[in-house]
C-alpha cells in the first residue's frame, strides 16, 4: 500500500458525526488543517460553537438525530466524506451498544451512500469481533459489517485504546495512583496494551478522506506495547509516585462492576472489565500508521504535557 499523499481539498465538505467527543474534535481540527470544510454533526450543537469558535467559517456546527434518517440525511447533504466517530461505552436506556454501534452506524452509512459521499471513515476499535461473548466487542463487530453492507467503499479505522489531554484512561491511572499508596491492577497486569495518541488518530482520519484508496481497514496503535502493569510503573515514573501494585483478580473486578451498574455513572463497568481481559494491539498484517506516512507518538512523548495540564 502506498501512502497517503497530500493533496489540497480546499472547498471539499467532511461531516463528522461525534464531532465534540475526544477524538471527533481531533478528527475536526485535523480536517480543517487539511482544507475541508467541516460539519460538526452532534447532539450539542452549541458544545461544537463553543469548542471551535465562531472565527473559523468553514466550521458549522448543528444538530442531529443519529437514531432519525431524516436527520442524518439532512447532515450528510452535499458531503465529499462523512467520519463516524460515535461511540458509546455505557448503555442506558434506548442508547444501546446495538442501537448505536449497529444501527445508527448502518443508518449513517446508508444515508452516506445514498447521497453520494465518496468517503466514509467509521471508527470501530481494535479487537472488534462479532463473535464475542463481550456484547460491547460484538456490537462494535457487528457495526463494521452493517457500515460495509451499505457502503461498500467504507474505511474501517479501528484505533488501540487511546490517551490524550482528557481521556479517560490514563488520566485515571494517574489520578488514583496520585491518590492512594496502592493501586489495584486488572488480574496479574499482564494484558498487553499499545496505546495510540488520539491527535494521531485523528490525523490518520484526515490522511484517510484526502487519499485515494477505499474499503481498507487500518489498526492503529502506538509505537511501544506494554504490559498493563509496565504502563502503570511507567506512569507512576512520570508522576514521581511509588505506589504498591496490587494484583486483583478479574472475578473480583467483575463482581465489583456489577454492584457498581446502579449508579447513574458507574466508575466502571463489566465490558470496560472484560475489554481489560484482552490484549489490545495492532495486528502486523494490517495497515497503520506507517502506511499513512505518520510517526506514532508513545506515551512517554506526551505524559509530561499531561501532567502539567493537571
Amino acid at each position: 500500500m502506498e501512502n497517503v499523499n497530500g493533496r489540497s481539498q480546499t472547498g471539499k465538505l467532511a461531516v463528522v458525526f461525534g464531532g465534540t467527543g475526544f477524538l471527533g474534535r481531533r478528527a475536526v481540527r485535523h480536517l480543517r488543517r487539511h482544507e475541508f470544510s467541516v460539519r460538526v454533526a452532534s447532539r450539542h450543537p452549541d458544545r461544537g460553537r463553543d469548542l471551535f469558535g465562531s472565527d473559523d467559517s468553514r466550521i458549522e456546527s448543528i444538530e442531529v438525530n443519529i437514531h432519525n434518517e431524516p436527520s442524518i440525511a439532512r447532515a450528510v447533504a452535499g458531503a465529499y466524506g462523512v467520519v463516524n466517530a460515535v461511540s458509546l461505552y455505557v448503555e442506558r436506556g434506548r442508547e444501546t451498544f446495538h442501537s448505536v454501534h449497529v444501527e445508527a452506524a448502518h443508518h449513517i452509512a446508508a444515508q452516506a451512500q445514498q447521497a453520494g459521499v465518496e468517503r466514509l471513515v467509521h471508527i470501530s476499535g481494535i479487537g472488534s469481533d462479532a463473535t464475542s461473548s463481550s456484547p460491547y466487542i460484538r456490537k462494535r463487530g457487528e457495526g463494521e459489517s452493517a457500515v460495509r453492507a451499505a457502503f461498500a467503499d467504507a474505511t474501517v479505522v479501528r484505533p488501540a485504546v487511546m490517551f490524550g489531554p482528557d481521556d479517560t484512561f490514563i488520566t485515571t491511572i494517574i489520578t488514583l495512583l496520585r491518590r492512594f499508596p496502592v493501586y489495584p491492577m486488572f488480574g496479574q497486569g499482564l494484558t498487553r496494551l499499545q496505546p495510540a495518541y488520539v491527535e494521531d488518530v485523528g490525523e490518520a482520519i484526515a490522511l484517510i478522506l484526502q487519499g485515494s484508496e477505499t474499503g481498507t481497514t487500518f489498526e492503529c496503535g502506538g509505537p511501544r506495547v506494554y504490559s498493563y502493569k509496565e504502563l502503570v510503573s511507567a506512569l507512576a515514573r512520570e508522576a514521581g509516585v511509588k505506589p504498591v501494585l496490587l494484583p486483583v483478580p478479574f472475578a473480583a473486578w467483575h463482581a465489583l462492576s456489577r454492584m457498581l451498574a446502579i449508579l447513574p455513572s458507574p466508575p466502571i463497568t463489566r465490558h470496560q472489565v472484560a475489554l481489560m481481559q484482552v490484549d489490545n494491539m495492532r495486528s502486523s498484517e494490517m495497515p497503520g500508521f506507517e502506511q499513512l506516512g505518520i510517526s506514532p507518538r508513545a506515551v512517554e512523548d506526551i505524559i509530561q504535557t499531561m501532567l502539567r495540564g493537571r
